[in-house]
């Protein structure tokens, strides 16, 4: 027996991003053709940004049939706003994670989130994505009115997970990077790279290993206990085993919950900085504060710096405050790094989800078990990506791992 799901419409690309990233130039999208005749495959992946990429590549690896359906133009949605700050750290602290979940289940989502990035990195080795993929130090420093030692305690909580790093006080965060803050964590495993370049890459490698994507938009589902009917906007259906909801902050009314909120954020890039102009290697800066700045370095020297975030969500309104919002952000890196040239060369702003602890959604709907959920959001979104790719692989295999649990869509956080 099939159950029937109509889709209402979502947000287009030009809702989910406003102004010009530093983003794909250079680049070649890979192309989509137009669904002919109704279809039958192993999976269906709905969106083709970097959460789908990456899900698509994945699977058509283990020899499964996979389609991939995006109704606009793969990647140029919410992928090509992101800044791309590759980390294994979390958005709520391993201290925070604590008081949500215990220490040992958040030290094991620290520890799967940091295994995440090591595949990541493995992957792009692999493949030779030409993604301007470096490889680069994480400083999570104190906010501007934060004390001192307030860090102190995470690291020794890091220490006993077992993961990497080392704690700096102000003078050895100053002496070693130049940057003038009380404190800061400073740990190896993360990376910067092109979002737009990985994700066309990426989806360039599941075609070649057999995927077909597909210009469509789905209007509905019938899904049952053996197979989904996804109906498309031309009258055809893609028949799936599974199908993988990849769609990014166009997230479909019978997935939401109140696990998550979707806010904006804005991010400038300067211009190629003289080498003084830079800090010592390129380290990704996020701040150790509530509505945190954090900023990069690109591999033609340019500075990324982005937060501000705010609750507009009226795509007019929010990119009426990109000008306002990129001086704001010049200031701040002024502040931060008073050896810059701050002038922003680019400037651009988009829709931004965060979830209550920090997590992403992956696994199945509930009631629709062949409805797979991969929304990877918070500020390490693409590492959440890759490890959504694995985890959904095995679920979609029958192995069911403990841990898969805590990133339920219908997971319940509580306190420890």
């Amino acid at each position: 027996m099939l159950t029937s799901i109509e889709m209402p419409d979502g947000p287009e690309q030009a809702d989910l991003r406003a102004g010009r990233a530093p983003w794909g130039y250079q680049g070649r999208r890979p192309s989509s053709e137009p669904l002919a005749q109704s279809i039958k495959t192993d999976v269906l992946v709905v969106g083709g940004g970097i959460t789908g990429s990456m899900v698509a590549q994945h699977l058509s690896s283990r020899n499964l049939q996979v389609v991939i359906a995006d109704r606009e133009r793969p990647g140029l949605g919410s992928t090509a706003a992101s800044t791309a700050m590759l980390l294994w750290e979390i958005d709520k602290s391993l201290a925070q994670l604590s008081e949500l979940y215990g220490f040992e289940r958040a030290a094991s989502i620290y520890r799967r989130s940091l295994a995440a990035m090591g595949g990541l990195t493995k992957l792009v080795t692999e493949l030779r994505l030409d993604c301007r993929f470096v490889q680069r130090p994480t400083l999570y420093i104190a906010g501007p009115e934060a004390s001192e030692r307030s860090l102190l305690e995470e690291h020794r909580l890091r220490a006993r997970a077992g993961l990497p790093g080392d704690y700096l006080d102000q003078s050895s965060l100053r002496t070693n990077f130049g940057i003038n803050r009380a404190e800061s964590l400073h740990s190896p495993g993360a990376a910067e790279a092109d979002p737009l370049l990985m994700s066309w890459g990426l989806l360039g490698h599941a075609i070649a290993s057999g995927a077909k994507m597909i210009d469509a938009e789905i209007t509905g589902y019938d899904h049952g206990a053996q197979r989904v009917h996804a109906v498309t906007d031309n009258g055809f259906e893609i028949e799936a085993r599974h199908v993988v909801l990849a769609t990014g902050y166009s997230m479909p009314d019978f997935v939401d919950n109140d696990l998550h909120r979707t806010v904006s954020s804005y991010a400038i890039a300067t211009g190629p900085q003289p080498q003084k102009g830079l800090w010592p290697n390129g380290a990704l800066i996020w701040e150790a504060s509530e509505d945190y700045l954090y900023a990069r370095t690109t591999s033609d020297g340019r500075i990324v710096v982005g937060g501000e975030d705010d609750d507009i969500m009226d795509p007019d309104r929010r990119s009426g405050k990109i000008p306002s919002k990129a001086r704001i952000l010049e200031e701040k890196l002024a502040q931060l790094w008073p050896a810059a040239q701050p002038a922003a060369e680019y400037s651009w702003s988009g829709a931004f989800g965060e979830t209550v602890d920090g997590l992403p959604l992956i696994g199945p709907v509930p009631a629709m078990p062949r409805i797979l959920a991969a929304y990877g959001y918070g500020g390490n979104g693409i590492t959440f990506s890759f490890m959504a790719s694995r985890m959904l692989a095995a679920m979609i295999a029958g192995d069911r791992q403990d841990g898969f649990e805590l990133f339920a869509l219908d997971r319940t956080p509580f306190s420890a």
